[in-house]
C-alpha cells in the first residue's frame, strides 16, 4: 500500500460490487477486493458516495451492441424474464460495451464523490485530505482528439470503498453539500453541461427538455434556466410539481400532442435523451436553425427521421459523449456559487445496488439514485 498522510492506517480489501459480464442482475457480484495502489500522478479516494445512471445499465446489458434495437427496460426486462439458465447460456454481444468490447470483469460506477487519502508517485500533494468529485470523461489523447474514457465503463469506478484515479482528473469542492448530494452530480450534470455548451444555448432562447424527471434531464433544466433560457419540461404529470420547483417555464405530460400543443417551429433547442417513437415529432417543432442534441435513447435507438425537416430548416443533429474543457470546471463553480442545487431520489447502501437498479428502472423518480459504500 502507498504511504499515507492523512490516516493512521488503510485496509488491504474493500467491498466492491463487480460486474461478472453482460446479463440481468446475476452479472452483479458483491467480492471483496484489494484496496487499489495508485499509480504514478494518481490518488486513492475512500468512495463516500457513487451516483447511479443509465450507462451501468446499458453496459451490464450489452445495450450499446447495435444488435440490440430495444429500450433499455425492455432489454432488462428481457433478462428477468428469463429463466437462470437461459440468462446465463444467452450468448452475449462482444461489443455490447460503449466502444466496443467492455473489459470484464469491472466494478462499475462513474459518479465518485470521496475523500484523498493517499498519494501515488507525483500527485498533487494539494488534494490529500479533500472531499472531491471525479470527472468522469476523460479525454486520454488530449483535448484536440475526441478520444475519451469513461471511469467505470473503461476502468474500474466508483461501485467499491476505494478508486484510484488520475490526479487531472479529481476536482475539490468547497460547499455544503452532503456527500450524496455531491455523489449525484458527475456524469447526469457534466452530461447536461456539455449538451448545453456544445449546443451554444443562449439566454433567450426556448429549449424543450425530454426526459426532464431524470438525472441528466432535470440537470439540464436547471442549467438551460441558469443561462437565462426558457425551459419546456416534458416528464409524467406525477413530476411535474418538482420540476416546476427547479424553475420549468411550461410542463408537458410525456403522453401529450406536442405539436399540437407547442406548435410548428416553436423550440430552439431540444435536448432528448429519449429518442423512440416520439423522435420525428422533433424535428417539427424545431425552429429554422434550430438544434437537437443528444446523448442517450433510453425509449429506443432506432428513429425515423426526415431528411426534409433537416435540410429545408437549416437544423442541426449534435451528438455529445467527449466531454469539454470547460465543462467540469464550469459545474464545480456552480456548486460553489450556489447557482445550481441537488435533486436526489433516493439513497441506498452500496450491497442493495440490484434494488437500487430495479427502482431506476420502474422510473417513478425524480433526481437522482445514489449509492452509499459504507452504508
Amino acid at each position: 500500500m502507498p504511504t499515507d498522510t492523512s490516516t493512521s492506517s488503510l485496509p488491504d480489501s474493500m467491498l466492491a460490487i463487480v460486474t461478472t459480464g453482460h446479463g440481468g442482475y446475476e452479472c452483479l457480484e458483491t467480492q471483496q477486493r484489494p484496496v487499489p495502489t495508485p499509480g504514478e500522478g494518481e490518488v486513492l479516494i475512500k468512495v463516500l458516495a457513487a451516483g447511479m445512471n443509465n450507462t451501468e445499465i446499458n453496459t451490464r446489458l450489452g445495450w450499446y451492441s447495435s444488435t440490440i434495437t430495444t429500450a433499455t427496460q425492455q432489454a432488462s426486462s428481457a433478462h428477468d424474464n428469463a429463466d437462470a439458465d437461459a440468462a446465463t447460456d444467452k450468448p452475449a454481444p462482444p461489443e455490447g460495451g460503449w466502444k466496443g468490447e467492455t473489459p470484464f470483469p469491472l466494478i462499475q460506477g462513474t459518479d465518485c464523490c470521496g475523500e484523498v487519502v493517499a498519494l501515488g508517485p507525483n500527485a498533487d500533494a494539494s488534494l490529500l485530505g479533500k472531499r472531491v468529485l471525479v470527472r468522469s470523461c476523460m479525454r486520454s489523447e488530449g483535448w484536440d482528439s475526441l478520444e475519451n474514457e469513461w471511469m467505470g465503463s473503461d476502468f474500474d469506478g466508483a461501485f467499491a470503498q476505494f478508486v484510484s484515479v488520475r490526479a487531472s482528473e479529481v476536482f475539490a469542492v468547497d460547499c455544503d453539500w452532503s456527500d450524496v448530494e455531491l455523489g449525484s452530480l458527475p456524469c447526469a450534470y457534466g452530461t447536461a453541461e456539455n449538451m448545453l455548451e456544445q449546443a451554444e444555448l443562449k439566454a433567450g432562447e426556448r429549449v424543450l427538455i425530454l426526459g426532464a424527471s431524470g438525472g441528466v434531464g432535470s440537470a439540464a433544466l436547471q442549467l438551460a434556466k441558469r443561462r437565462g433560457a426558457t425551459v419546456y419540461a416534458v416528464a409524467g404529470v406525477a413530476k411535474h410539481e418538482a420540476l416546476a420547483d427547479l424553475g420549468a417555464d411550461r410542463l408537458l405530460d410525456r403522453k401529450a400532442d406536442l405539436l399540437e400543443l407547442l406548435g410548428h417551429e416553436s423550440v430552439d433547442l431540444v435536448v432528448d435523451n429519449v429518442a423512440g417513437d416520439n423522435f420525428p415529432v422533433m424535428m417539427k417543432l424545431l425552429a429554422r436553425g434550430g438544434r437537437l442534441v443528444t446523448t442517450g435513447a433510453i425509449a429506443g435507438p432506432m428513429v425515423t427521421l426526415d431528411l426534409r425537416d433537416l435540410y429545408l430548416k437549416n437544423l442541426r443533429l449534435l451528438g455529445t459523449t467527449a466531454w469539454c474543457e470547460a465543462t467540469f470546471p464550469n459545474l464545480i463553480r456552480y456548486v460553489e456559487q450556489g447557482e445550481i442545487r441537488p435533486l436526489i431520489a433516493a439513497s441506498f447502501p452500496l450491497t442493495e445496488i440490484v434494488t437500487a437498479q430495479q427502482q431506476f428502472l420502474s422510473k417513478g423518480h425524480v433526481g437522482k439514485f445514489v449509492l452509499e459504500p459504507w452504508a
